[in-house]
């Protein structure tokens, strides 16, 4: 039984590249989660209620508690 190059031990651990746009798309969500999740108004208060009624809908189809 030859071993080929690409095969993995079970001991081999092998880095992954991850595009730096792949990053900025992880921070741009985790972004939109905190603004879903957490905010009460205080970025979204210059939007008006329009923002701060689509955002408490998401929650609620979230199943996050918000009031």
């Amino acid at each position: 039984m030859t071993s080929s190059p690409h095969a993995l031990s079970a001991a081999g651990r092998h880095r992954i590249a991850v595009p730096a746009w792949a990053w900025a798309l992880a921070l741009l969500g985790l972004f939109g989660l905190y603004l879903i999740a957490q905010d009460n108004g205080a970025v979204l208060a210059s939007l008006g209620d329009t923002a701060h009624e689509l955002f408490h809908d998401a929650r609620h189809s979230l199943g996050m508690p918000c009031h």
